[in-house]
């Protein structure tokens, strides 16, 4: 907790920052998960296939809802309710949960069992898995209270605004929330690249993660919330509170307000474009201020599959997506799986750690004809939406001889090839791969993870795996040098593109684009045509000088005004 209060008698609760914005409003917590008794009475012999029934028919209702959320939502919370609801139909889990309902577990208990000993697998290999866990659980939950006949648990549905308290939220929580109601969100776990803040981000929700002091936070209390400083105040003066919502207010009119193209106030160009997951959110996207497409997450059609689409299948789905930006720059990323993404038709040995397992196009060498079939639907899409000269870049890309022969493959089919920068060691090699693709794009999420050697989604490691952390943008500046040495592109497409003052960093750092969930678009070009190219170059040589990531922070907040 912080010693500096906002008021006399308040206490400020410091977390880590992820979605800036105020909210002033009573606290609301999460509602209670059912509770199930480890042990139940057997079930009689002949009433087992009618209890696997219900279970069964219990999972499909709520594989059902999540579809059905998956489905009107966008982006990011579409994808990620989309995994969801995939995964209450996990033909592993499922049958594990039969197998002990056919030896007289109650329906329940044989869920609660099953869900243990996924988790228990998924928490031993640790990394991007364990948060399959949390959402594993989470549909235990709400298949158990399907069985119960119960509300489902989770988020409350409040009728006046509230700022939503949680120990950590499932995916189909987050995506499902009311931004007009909840004003602010704040949970004890979670990390500044999960779920819940890659979907708070998208619905543009004051955001504090990783705060643990809020349990001591009582239910109905009203508290300020600042996404910005990733504090939580209990106690603060509502004139102050309101004072601090109404500022908030103006910044978010002057958001609303701006128009596009992005620029410096003294005029330099910054391209700002979109993440995107399906012909939807390009669409939505589209209609917007995004100039174009930065990161085209091409997983979505993959990861809920039985077999591997055609290419005329996945050319369908490209083909979406180049046709919403009608010719304009549209970055596909090739097949990004494996780790915390599995895919059925391509499923891998046991691995001790597989976020530095075999994942992104490490499991395209192992599968052959997996990226070409997939370099071939894109070269198909772009050819019948019109768009000419599409651009592909590959996910973890480690050495050179990778890039190269992913841009020899690109180039045969009439795409413009590029890599991720999500591994340190491309990093400090751009100029040499550079020498073989025509563009990089930084991935701050899995960057910031591999430098710090910590895991984006551990809460206990959320203030390391902070893109402000020196160590992290110091490899963004080698990057971007590079790039502007060998006269390419090099932009970024992890969350930090979608934080405002570090976009202006990463502007004075020589990053030529900023890709970022639609909705974060207007926020970033505002706060960019707020200060000068100058005060954007002095912010990043500040940042690269400075200790550690708050102190960073702090210096460009300093200097940006």
């Amino acid at each position: 907790m912080s010693t500096e209060p906002v008021a006399t008698g308040s206490t400020t609760i410091e977390g880590t920052a992820v979605v800036p914005g105020v909210g002033y409003a009573p606290a609301a917590w999460t509602r209670p998960r059912p509770t199930v008794p480890a042990e139940a009475p057997a079930v009689a012999e002949d009433a087992r296939e009618a209890e696997v029934a219900r279970f069964q028919a219990a999972a499909e209702t709520v594989a059902g809802r999540l579809t059905a959320r998956a489905e009107r939502a966008t982006g990011a919370a579409a994808e990620v309710l989309g995994a969801t609801a995939a995964l209450a139909q996990d033909r592993g889990w499922l049958r594990a949960a039969t197998k002990a309902m056919r030896g007289g577990t109650p329906a329940p208990q044989a869920a609660l069992a099953a869900t243990e000993q996924f988790v228990a697998a998924f928490e031993k290999l640790g990394g991007l898995m364990a948060e399959r866990a949390t959402d594993l659980r989470d549909i235990r939950d709400r298949v158990v209270a399907e069985l119960e006949g119960l509300p489902e648990p989770g988020v409350p549905t409040p009728r006046e605004p509230v700022v939503l308290l949680a120990e950590d939220l499932a995916p189909a929580d987050t995506a499902g929330l009311d931004a007009t109601l909840v004003v602010g969100l704040v949970t004890s776990l979670g990390g500044p690249t999960s779920h819940t803040a890659i979907i708070a981000r998208q619905l543009g929700i004051p955001c504090v993660v990783a705060a643990p002091g809020i349990r001591e936070v009582a239910e109905g209390e009203p508290v300020l919330v600042d996404g910005a400083a990733g504090t939580l105040t209990v106690g603060v003066d509502p004139e102050a509170a309101l004072a601090a919502v109404a500022a908030d207010a103006e910044r978010r009119d002057a958001v609303r307000r701006w128009q596009g193209p992005a620029a410096t106030s003294d005029g330099i160009r910054q391209q700002l474009l979109a993440n995107v997951g399906d012909g939807a959110a390009a669409r939505k996207a589209a209609g917007g201020q995004a100039e174009g497409v930065g990161l085209y997450r091409t997983e979505l059609g993959f990861l809920s599959a039985e077999k591997e689409p055609s290419v005329e299948e996945q050319a369908a789905m490209y083909q979406e997506v180049f046709a919403a930006f009608g010719g304009r720059k549209v970055v596909v990323r090739t097949l990004d799986a494996g780790s915390d993404k599995p895919l059925r038709f391509a499923n891998l040995e046991h691995e001790d750690n597989p976020a530095l397992g075999v994942r992104g196009i490490r499991i395209a060498e192992r599968e052959e004809g997996l990226l070409t079939r997939q370099l071939d639907a894109v070269a198909v899409a772009a050819r019948e939406a019109g768009a000419t000269d599409p651009w592909v870049m590959a996910p973890m890309v480690a050495t050179v001889p990778e890039a190269a022969r992913f841009a020899e493959l690109a180039r045969e089919r009439g795409i413009v090839p590029g890599i991720m920068v999500e591994v340190p060691s491309v990093a400090l090699l751009a100029a040499h791969f550079l020498e073989h693709v025509d563009f990089l794009s930084i991935g701050t999420n899995d960057l910031s993870q591999y430098t710090m050697a910590a895991d984006r989604l551990s809460p206990h490691l959320a203030a390391l795996t902070d893109a402000w952390q020196p160590a992290v943008l110091t490899l963004v500046a080698l990057t971007a040098a590079a790039g502007a040495k060998a006269g390419k592109p090099v932009g970024v497409c992890g969350e930090a593109a979608a934080d405002p003052t570090l976009a202006c960093v990463l502007t004075g750092l020589g990053v030529t684009s900023l890709s970022m969930a639609s909705s974060a678009i207007p926020a970033v070009g505002a706060r960019l045509a707020s200060v000068t190219s100058a005060q954007c170059q002095e912010a990043g040589r500040a940042v690269l000088a400075a200790p550690d990531a708050r102190s960073a922070r702090a210096e460009a907040a300093r200097i940006l005004g």
